[in-house]
């Protein structure tokens, strides 16, 4: 994108906007209006799995038992409690046939297996007085929710003298999908209001502050319609639709801030509205575009991974930046334009001025100047902020080190969740883990000798509690092995591990939860470096457009993935080690879900980009204007200290909002993710940038000579208003925002 083809497309977008808001706007609400229509209930249309790799071994092996030995792969359990007799009496028997029966009958069911069928003791509970339907129903997800919705109040409940509950894979991830739909609204019930106070505090003005809220929700809907469409096609997880809420309202109102501040700004320094705008566009909106670009790209790294769930992540996230960044650029604008200095009006905080006596006239430059003093020190203390720093973060992120990997399952949800009561229940009754077993499928002619010897190996194993089978079917047979641990714990893994490893005269693959996580967590150690790399080389080609400088770009990454060490270690003392587990409402499962760091660590460095991105574009703008290196970094962090930190609290309120949930992932995404950009915000664009840029000295903006042409030729630059008026005697720049923001 060249300099001038830039200034062109943003020139004529600024005629545009300025000359037909109305119709800007009207073509906003068309627009919106459809998105209401076309993303209403996509909660309904998203799944809760996508967890593996559909590549992989064990999705290979359970595609192939389903379609050779449908009851192979139960996705659903049924606890039948017979009371007070046993589940061997004659009458107890009869009755559970029946239903046994009846269920298989069911259409979408394809598989079913019980006690009374097999006599498999891992079936029957240890007292004897309840046992296990084993069923699968076919089809996807969404499929499979739809046919246990049908026939939950059917067999669900007393049936005859026997009581019925349902567990299982399919009951379990119907209900964490529920939960998190509930968990959404009132997250947006607590979050709205919040963000709406929050905006008038920090803008003062009433009016300003609700121009951020209706980019959000905008963009917010406009990505729900995006999903719901994309549902037709691929599966999505419902856990991306948290992500949809919390960067539509976060980054939505950084853009806006940006954006409404950079408008008042130049309104206060004598400009009318359509020129104001103008400025305001060219220079705060085409860092907007810059920024939605750099976030955009480190969710789309999400993409080089196999699971759907983090495809889902970068579907959404993806979405969810564009929309925000177009509705800022769009609608915004329109609406500054037909409100003009009105956009100061209702201001709250000069009628609570009134009520306290105070002068009318706003305060001026505190903030500004604050931030000023404060950068000033850090730059004369350098070696001390930079060090100290840099300590404090790598610390906070050792627990990381000690990190272990899991899965999803019933302890994800609330302790009073019915599915996670049930499976709790078959967990401490039960002899094994009749959910967590594993199935080795066999393919190739074989002997029963070969068949028994190849059992035998298995059943020699550690960990294996009962290794049973085979069931053939002409050259296809499975094995079904009860791990002796949980299902998906670190010795169940390794016994995946070690079954592959068992010779066969035939071929051989394994599947079942550990299986799946085994596969999973493989995935994803060799999508990372090129998910990294992308991130990495993406975002030192797009800063050094933003600055010219070589070591700049070097900085951001480097910064940027520092201020994450504090989120990925909390992410372990607290949600794997169970620290605060008791405050916070969740259990413990010893280890993090697999595919949940990567996700944050996405989202978190996009949004770390986010806020760079606004401090080095006016850090370079002034570096530009003056060629001082420390009045720069002053200037830049004066000016956008309150408004980055603003927008930092904001949008953790968002995630701490999302945080409520009782789904521990989304809660530790929510949580996990507050702290990283309040982390980036408060203490690493406050200190650490600073410090760091004046160790650095001139070098800072040094490239070679090639370098330097191409980004003359090329760059971006916030560079193009008139200057700013700065006192030049006085390095704590005096604010002309109203608002101090």
């Amino acid at each position: 994108m060249s300099e001038v083809n830039t200034r062109s497309a943003l020139g004529g977008w600024t005629r545009f906007v300025t000359a037909r808001p109305r119709l800007s706007l009207l073509v906003t609400l068309v627009i919106t209006a459809l998105a209401v229509f076309a993303g209403s209930g996509v909660t309904d249309h998203m799944g809760s799995g996508g967890w593996e790799d559909p590549r992989a071994e064990s999705t290979y092996a359970t595609k192939a038992l389903e379609r050779e030995f449908p009851a192979s792969q139960p996705n659903l359990l049924l606890l039948v409690d017979s009371g007070s007799r046993s589940v061997d009496d004659p009458a107890v028997a009869a009755e559970a046939e029946r239903l046994t029966e009846r269920l298989a009958a069911e259409q979408g069911i394809i598989g079913v297996g019980s006690y009374w069928q097999t006599k498999m003791p891992a079936l029957r509970a240890e007292d004897g007085h309840e046992a296990l339907i084993a069923a699968r129903i076919e089809g996807d997800e969404k499929d499979a929710a739809a046919v246990l919705e049908r026939i939950k109040p059917e067999y669900g409940g007393t049936q005859g003298s026997l009581k019925v509950a349902f567990a299982g894979p399919l009951a379990v991830g119907h209900e964490i999908q529920e939960t998190i739909k509930t968990d959404l609204l009132r997250a947006e019930m607590i979050a709205l209001p919040v963000t709406l106070v929050l905006l008038v505090m920090v803008f003062g003005s009433a009016i300003a502050a609700l121009l951020p809220l209706g980019v959000g929700i905008v963009a917010i809907l406009g990505t729900n319609a995006v999903l719901r469409g994309l549902t037709e096609f691929t599966e999505v997880s419902v856990f991306a639709q948290n992500l949809t809420t919390a960067l539509g309202l976060g980054l939505a109102i950084d853009y806006a801030l940006f954006i409404v501040r950079r408008f008042r700004e130049e309104l206060a320094a004598g400009a009318e509205t359509r020129e104001a705008l103008g400025v305001t566009l060219r220079t705060a909106g085409r860092t907007v575009l810059f920024s939605a670009l750099t976030v955009a790209v480190s969710l789309a790294a999400m993409m080089v991974f196999p699971q759907s769930f983090l495809k889902s992540f970068a579907y959404a996230g993806i979405a969810v930046v564009l929309l925000a960044a177009a509705a800022a650029l769009f609608l915004l604008p329109a609406a500054l334009m037909l409100l003009g200095h009105r956009v100061n009006a209702l201001d709250l905080r000069r009628l609570l001025r009134r009520r306290r006596g105070g002068s009318d006239a706003p305060e001026r430059g505190e903030e500004g100047a604050g931030w000023a003093r404060m950068t000033t020190l850090v730059m004369r203390r350098a070696p001390f902020f930079a060090l100290g720093t840099t300590a404090v973060l790598v610390l906070l992120g050792l627990p990381f080190l000690g990190a272990k990997f899991g899965t999803v399952d019933y302890r994800q949800l609330p302790p009073d969740a019915e599915s996670r009561i049930i499976q709790e229940h078959i967990r401490d009754n039960f002899t094994g883990n009749p959910g967590g077993a594993l199935q080795v499928l066999t393919e190739g002619a074989a002997t029963p000798a070969e068949y028994a010897d190849y059992r035998g190996r298995i059943a020699a194993l550690p960990d294996v509690q009962v290794a049973d089978g085979p069931v053939t079917s002409g050259t296809h047979a499975y094995f079904t092995v009860l791990p002796k641990g949980e299902a998906v714990d670190q010795d169940t893994q390794q016994l995946v591990r070690d079954i592959r490893a068992v010779p066969a005269p035939f071929d051989t693959s394994v599947t079942g939860g550990a299986a799946v996580l085994v596969d999973a967590k493989d995935a994803i150690a060799d999508g990372l470096p090129w998910a990294l790399t992308i991130i990495v080389v993406v975002t030192l080609f797009l800063v050094f457009l933003l600055t010219g400088s070589v070591l700049v770009p070097i900085q951001a990454v480097v910064l940027n993935a520092l201020s994450l060490t504090a989120m990925f270690g909390a992410m372990v003392w607290i949600f794997q080690d169970g620290h605060l587990s008791g405050l916070l409402g969740f259990t413990s499962t010893g280890d993090i879900e697999t595919n949940v760091p990567v996700v944050m660590f996405c989202v978190a460095f996009g949004l770390s980009m986010d806020y760079g991105v606004f401090l080095l574009s006016r850090v370079k703008e002034e570096y530009d204007r003056g060629g001082d290196l420390e009045r720069a970094v002053v200037f830049g962090v004066s000016r956008t200290g309150g408004l980055i930190t603003a927008a930092a609290v904001i949008l953790a309120v968002v995630m701490v909002a999302i945080g409520t949930s009782g789904v521990t992932n989304t809660k530790m995404l929510g949580l996990g993710l507050a702290l990283a950009v309040l982390m980036d915000a408060m203490v690493v664009r406050s200190l650490l940038v600073p410090a760091v840029m004046r160790l650095t000295g001139k070098a800072t903006w040094w490239a070679p000579a090639p370098l330097r042409r191409f980004h003359d030729r090329f760059g971006l630059s916030e560079g193009e208003s008139a200057p700013v008026p700065v006192d030049r005697e006085d390095p704590p720049v005096r604010d002309r925002d109203p608002a101090g923001v």
